[in-house]
């Protein structure tokens, strides 16, 4: 897809961190743009700001966690606009483990899995069926994570699980796409090639009341890329980051190209990736990669 202009770009967590660059820069591309998101304040800030560039835009709140509200979504964008051209399945959330994975509390395990895994097979539901009746070129963007695609950070073993599960279903999804010759094209987006400076480390903002935190939990100590800083600064070691509007104009760029991995690497997360496939290969003990 070369040419954004009229076309019709959904997002879901549209309204911050990397939906949020995604929506401006698709606007500045001349895309109309539909956000999605659960926080209703932070929906209204970002509509707000697609409006001051001039873009036909809809904000609406829907949870991706719940398969009516992402129909209803679906329906409402081509009761506005017709049409859809482009859907970033963007919503995700970190839960925040710390510790042993044998002592975190299943509901840790329950919210990390609704919306990073049932969230993406409910955006696939909703939107998938309506993309392929269009027959018309389109992009089902998915939002992943080189943690649990490529790698496995034990640091984090719910959204690593959460994320590989993701990918899986990416996969299969561009290859059914691919053997039927849709003109509907799957993209694997993985912001990087560093931390990328979003809110993901603070989602507890957004967590159900129906699946509470233990007052037992481990405290990660980590609340924000700013807290990675700090602690990584404790050790003489400085954190490499990349901006929210980086991703979104590589993941434009990767649409271009027509390329399917939209997945910039630093160095030594390349580095850690052909070891734990040499690892795989080779049948040889694997260790904890070091990618910070």
């Amino acid at each position: 897809m070369q040419d954004f202009s009229n076309k019709v770009a959904v997002i879901t967590g549209g309204a911050s961190g990397v939906g949020r660059a995604l929506a401006l820069l698709l606007a500045k591309n001349g895309a109309k743009v539909a956000i999605a998101d659960i926080e209703a304040q932070a929906l209204e800030r970002t509509v707000a700001e697609l409006q001051e560039l001039g873009c036909e835009c809809m904000g609406q709140r829907a949870d991706v966690t719940d398969q009516e509200s992402m129909h209803a979504l679906a329906e409402a964008v081509l009761t506005r606009f017709g049409s859809m051209h482009l859907v970033f399945a963007n919503a995700g959330v970190g839960t925040g483990e710390g510790g042993n994975m044998w002592d975190y509390n299943p509901n840790d395990w329950e919210w990390g899995f609704r919306v990073n895994t049932w969230g993406l097979i409910h955006t696939i539901n909703a939107f998938m069926p309506r993309l392929v009746e269009q027959a018309e070129e389109a992009h089902f963007v998915v939002t992943g994570s080189g943690n649990g695609a490529f790698l496995m950070l034990p640091d984090t073993p719910i959204y690593t699980a959460t994320k590989a599960a993701a990918q899986a279903i990416t996969e299969n999804l561009h290859y059914q796409l691919q053997a039927q010759q849709s003109p509907v094209k799957v993209n694997a987006l993985f912001p990087g090639p560093h931390v990328v400076n979003t809110g993901i480390f603070n989602s507890e903002r957004n967590r159900p009341e129906d699946l509470p935190v233990d007052p037992n939990k481990v405290d990660s100590g980590i609340h924000s890329v700013d807290d990675m800083k700090e602690i990584m600064a404790q050790y003489d070691m400085q954190l490499q980051t990349t901006e929210p509007e980086e991703v979104a104009e590589f993941a434009l760029q990767g649409l271009r190209d027509e390329t399917f991995w939209i997945s910039p690497m630093s160095d030594k997360a390349r580095a850690a990736f052909i070891a734990r496939t040499q690892s795989i290969l080779e049948r040889t003990t694997p260790t904890a990669p070091n990618v910070l």
